[in-house]
């Protein structure tokens, strides 16, 4: 077994099936084992410990070769385990980084909705820092290399172009929601659902 198959990633939903983080597929069989956490079968829903998952993993053909062995169980990696005792949502704290940034603008300049290689966009200050503009969600978009040079040291109204949409911090279900190379597509079904009953920001 590679060690990589125990750094996988693996959701963590709270008690009413809420998706708080993500965690390893080591951390997550650790609290499989402690009571503190239970396996959900992604395709059934049905709910599992340790040795009933291990009579589970027997049955799935599309991990040979990826299962996780010991003395007594050979399991499939886990995809998606709920907790047992907290119902809370964590703090689900959406970094203000580079990567998100990408994330939350989809890959494209917020001005003229080109999508060029990562290498050909830059983070545009809707306010330049030159003139009190902020390094922050609802000051940052991306532009590519054009539409970067066309603004230069202006407002997107004094360089007569105009925002996509307004530039906003993201929540943690919808920025989760968008494709990651890491996620998992079993991912899917649970976060869309946080997405959509998510309570909204008055």
């Amino acid at each position: 077994m590679s060690a990589n198959v125990l750094e996988r990633p693996t959701l963590v939903l709270n008690k009413t099936w809420t998706p708080i983080r993500t965690t390893t597929t080591r951390e997550a069989i650790g609290l499989v084992a402690t009571g503190a956490a239970r396996i959900i079968d992604p395709v059934t829903y049905e709910v599992h410990d340790l040795d009933s998952w291990h009579a589970v993993s027997q049955a799935k053909e599309r991990f040979e070769g990826m299962q996780i062995r010991s003395m007594r169980l050979s399991l499939v990696p886990p995809e998606v385990i709920v907790l047992t005792g907290y119902d809370g949502v964590g703090t689900r704290v959406v970094v203000f980084s580079r990567s998100n940034l990408f994330k939350r603008d989809r890959w494209t300049c917020q001005y003229c909705g080109a999508r060029p290689r990562s290498g050909e966009m830059t983070i545009d200050h809707i306010v330049p820092r030159s003139r009190g503009g902020t390094s922050s969600w609802e000051n940052c978009v991306l532009a590519c290399f054009n539409c970067n040079r066309k603004k230069r040291n202006r407002t997107p109204n004094e360089a007569h172009m105009h925002l996509r949409r307004p530039a906003a911090k993201p929540s943690w279900a919808a920025l989760s929601a968008l494709s990651q190379p890491a996620r998992c597509e079993s991912w899917k079904s649970f976060l869309n659902r946080a997405y959509w009953e998510a309570e909204l920001e008055p």
